[in-house]
């Protein structure tokens, strides 16, 4: 399969429509952390404003966060970030009669424009054929791996598994990786089989438990704490394997995220949610590719961070690829419903899932 990515269609602001709009609507913020009431909220799609007769784009974006106009741009920031003063774009229509318009179709291509308005299977399901995806997942990882920005969002589980575990640590040894989004658990559970041979005190490969192995996380965890991180506990204690590990072998960011019921937590997580929120975006802001494996609730908060395109710095503007893998039908829709419309569902589990692509890949 001829890998290929979809061409941004821009605007034609020659259009009446775009001529006879009023410029938008800007008024000040009240006070710190409040919009005028009225403003507009942003989506995950391009939207562009016509301040003063020019239709600007908004080049860094998320959903649910305000337009501001400033220093002749529009920056897109979340209410916790607005000051009191700022110049923010109010109106909530889509289509030019506010002087905004949010480009909503701007990547689908001529033959996807012709699909028809009905057809059976359409929904992402375990019936849903995979093999396509597995195809196009494989191009374009090749494709970002020296032209884009690749983050992958884990779970837990995707440590649990022997296969699943040593074939991710091959995508990030070659490249596929450039930065992962976690919890707590991901990497004390990584680093439990790095030391122990275990995740939550089940052997890696075999699954059998532990004599005293609901100890093996929480001992993990102390003795991280002890060595005063990830990267000094995997040097003293000689780890040789895992995620984890080849995370920090290839240099590769991480951005651990507390929750209410870690244990510990280990000394690299984020406790503070506003900070972990920053250190996620720093990376979604970058993002041409996310890849949400098994967590419900790291990928929707990544989903929500990511728009459907991408500004590159020549001015180019390409589309941002959204998948999220997990064996329950439910998870994996749940991302669209959450507003996340651009996200494409794989109903799997993340061994077999990781295990195709390194396969795809040539890795395995």
């Amino acid at each position: 399969m001829l890998f290929k990515l979809n061409e941004y269609c821009t605007p034609d602001f020659s259009l009446d429509k775009f001529i006879n709009s009023p410029n938008a609507v800007l008024e000040r913020a009240p006070k710190d952390m409040v919009a005028p009431l009225g403003f507009h909220a942003t989506s995950i799609f391009p939207e562009y404003y016509k301040i003063n007769g020019e239709w600007l784009l908004a080049e860094d974006t998320r959903m649910d966060c305000v337009a501001v106009y400033e220093n002749g741009k529009i920056f897109v920031r979340e209410f916790r970030n607005i000051c009191c003063g700022d110049t923010i774009v109010m109106g909530r229509t889509e289509d030019c009669e506010d002087g905004i318009y949010v480009h909503s179709d701007c990547f689908r291509s001529a033959e996807q424009k012709k699909d028809e308005a009905f057809a059976f299977r359409q929904g992402r399901s375990r019936e849903t054929g995979f093999s396509c995806d597995y195809d196009f997942i494989n191009g374009l990882l090749q494709h970002e791996k020296e032209n884009g920005y690749v983050v992958w969002v884990l779970g837990p589980a995707c440590t649990f598994d022997f296969e699943a575990r040593k074939c991710f640590s091959k995508l990030i040894e070659n490249g596929y990786v450039h930065a992962l989004l976690a919890g707590n658990a991901l990497a004390t559970h990584d680093l439990e089989a790095g030391l122990l041979g275990t995740a939550l005190g089940q052997d890696l490969y075999s699954q059998r438990p532990h004599f005293n192995g609901h100890y093996n996380h929480i001992d993990t965890i102390n003795k991280v704490n002890l060595h005063g991180s990830i990267a000094n506990f995997i040097e003293k204690e000689h780890i040789d394997n895992g995620i984890m590990y080849s995370l920090v072998k290839n240099k590769v960011p991480f951005v651990l995220n507390g929750s209410i019921r870690d244990d510990g937590p280990l000394p690299d997580v984020y406790e503070h949610t506003y900070d972990g929120q920053d250190a996620m975006r720093s990376h979604l802001r970058k993002a041409t590719t996310v890849i949400g494996m098994a967590t419900t609730l790291h990928t929707i908060a990544s989903g929500n961070m990511t728009p459907t395109y991408r500004v590159l710095p020549d001015g180019t503007i390409r589309e941002v690829y959204f998948y999220t893998v997990d064996t329950a039908e439910f998870a994996v829709n749940k991302l669209g419903d959450r507003g996340s419309l651009g996200a494409r569902g794989i109903v799997t589990n993340v061994q077999d899932f990781v295990g195709n692509v390194c396969k795809g890949l040539h890795l395995s």
